[in-house]
């Protein structure tokens, strides 16, 4: 019966359709569509996976690559128009990640050494050789900086002047490189550092003050040449914090196995000689002399016999002749002379010794070490904790433990404080809050079907219904018609009801309406009750 009510219904819609003007029959079939199309597009949204971004801000090139990718392995995806950003569903992220990052994928704008790998053709110039190989190590040196955690990307811009044979007209080259850095993560000056002289070391000939560095707001990252001083303090602070962190290190490790991990704090304050010195010293030893040189020199002189004797002719004569002449020896005969001279001269040169000595910076002059112990403490048998201050011979241990720990110099000036006193009880961490219902990832999907199923009740019973209410309502004669029909359906076989209704005139008026009729068999069968149950045997046996 509930479907010949249904079949009634349809019947009296469409036929109240018909008697409306051809304007209301196009608006109302161009609702019916539009109700239809919304109620098909809810159930499809529903259907769709949820999508995350993939990768955004991609180039032209990578994003068609990286689609390529996708639609080989097999995994949905969408683009955003204009943003360069690629979705892919929430729970295959990960997976395509992987998949991408196996291929070399997203390659990234900046083009390295492989514009080398192509064939440069025939009557290419050398400048255009020159370029293309600067371009390349400007890409290069650009991926290199871009894979720093706080960049995101990065531009190498590099001025290599062209090497001149005159050494007057010699000019260094200079770099500057252009960083997009990622929000909420701001430079390090080490990182910065460390960028120039990858740069200063990656160029031939290029110095490190030559090299500039700026970020996306126009923001001077490397400090000029007049601050030098500055970064020369500030590298000596470096320097002064990193002693200072090694001895504290050296002192916690050796007294948190004795006293537990919360139960003792250090501080160490060094003070470092950053003064460079060069010392220049001669020395002289008098106990080894030493012969240096020596000169000896002599002079030989040898003379004939002098004249001597008495004045006059035969004095004159030789001495042989003479003698030989008158027989006998002449009293003026003399012997040859000869003198002889020596000089020596001796230079001694005293043991010298010449030392050239460059005094180390950053030495440790002196170091203050405070440090702190906590109470000893002592579960009891209820749970509670006791606390008593340590011992001063138990300090006395720990101060020799921290000497030997730092390697203690008295001669120059260290001090050790030791001293015991009550830490205040640490909170403890809150646990993390639970994850959310509703970030889930199934929640979503779940919460996508209900609504689908709430939008298409919401159509079944506030559009399609009302709408055919609306029809049934403009459509009485069509009404009347299919509710005589649905009576002659309901008393077939006993064609004497329709018999004994046509015999009571004047007893029930013309039903004209559904619910005119229904009062019409009501009040049959309060007068006529046997014809009525005569009726509802023969629905009965015609039902089966």
């Amino acid at each position: 019966m509930a479907e010949k009510a249904s079949g009634m219904k349809v019947g009296v819609a469409l036929s109240g359709f018909g008697h409306l003007s051809v304007f209301r029959q196009l608006a109302l079939m161009a609702g019916l569509a539009a109700s239809i199309a919304l109620g098909v597009a809810i159930v499809m949204w529903s259907q769709q996976p949820n999508f995350s971004m993939l990768y955004s801000g991609l180039s032209d090139q990578d994003s068609l690559e990286i689609t390529n990718a996708l639609d080989r392995a097999g995994i949905p995806h969408k683009i955003t128009a204009g943003a360069g950003t690629i979705l892919v569903p929430g729970d295959r992220v990960h997976e395509a990640r992987m998949s991408l990052a196996g291929q070399g994928l997203p390659k990234g704008t900046a083009t390295g050494f492989e514009l080398l790998d192509k064939e440069p053709g025939f009557g290419v110039s050398q400048l255009m050789e020159n370029a293309r190989y600067q371009r390349a190590l400007e890409g290069e040196l650009a991926k290199t900086i871009a894979s720093i955690s706080s960049v995101q990307s990065a531009r190498v811009h590099l001025a290599i002047p062209k090497q001149s044979a005159f050494v007057r007209e010699h000019k260094d080259p200079s770099a500057s490189v252009m960083l997009t850095v990622y929000g909420g993560r701001p430079m390090q000056a080490e990182q910065v550092g460390a960028i120039v002289h990858l740069v200063a070391s990656s160029v031939p000939n290029l110095s490190p003050d030559q090299v500039t560095v700026v970020d996306q707001t126009g923001k001077l990252l490397t400090a000029g040449q007049s601050s030098d001083q500055l970064r020369l303090t500030a590298t000596q602070f470096d320097y002064r914090k990193n002693v200072e962190d090694y001895y504290t290190k050296r002192i916690e490790d050796i007294l948190t196995p004795i006293l537990g991990a919360n139960g003792v704090r250090a501080q160490v304050s060094a003070d470092i000689d950053f003064t460079q010195t060069e010392q220049t010293q001669e020395n002289f030893n008098p106990d080894l002399p030493a012969v240096r040189s020596e000169q000896t020199s002599e002079d030989h002189t040898s003379g004939g016999a002098s004249a001597s004797g008495v004045p006059g002719a035969l004095t004159n004569q030789p001495p042989g002749v003479a003698g030989t002449a008158h027989g006998q020896a002449s009293p003026g005969n003399s012997t040859p002379s000869e003198n002889s001279a020596r000089r020596i001269t001796r230079n001694y040169e005293l043991d010298k010794t010449i030392s050239h000595t460059t005094f180390q910076s950053g030495m440790v002059r002196k170091i203050s070490i405070a440090v702190v112990v906590d109470d000893q403490q002592k579960t009891n048998e209820d749970g509670t904790v006791e606390r008593a201050p340590r011992k001063e011979d138990e300090l006395a241990r720990l101060t020799t433990l921290v000497k030997e720990a730092v390697g203690f110099n008295a001669a120059r000036g260290d001090s050790v404080n030791v001293i015991n006193a009550s830490f205040a009880a640490v909170p403890a961490a809150e646990p993390p809050p639970p994850t959310s219902f509703v970030d889930k990832p199934w929640v979503w999907d779940v919460a996508k079907q209900a609504a689908a199923g709430i939008g298409v009740i919401l159509l079944v019973f506030g559009v399609f219904r009302p709408l055919l209410r609306s029809l049934v309502e403009k459509a009485p004669a069509a009404s009347a018609v299919v509710a005589g029909a649905q009576g002659r359906n309901d008393v077939a076989g006993m064609g004497g009801m329709n018999a004994g209704m046509q015999q009571m005139p004047g007893q029930l008026p013309a039903p004209n309406s559904y619910e005119q009729q229904l009062g019409a068999i009501k009040g049959m069968a309060t007068q006529d009750p046997k014809r009525v149950a005569q009726v509802v045997k023969t629905w009965v046996a015609t039902d089966g």
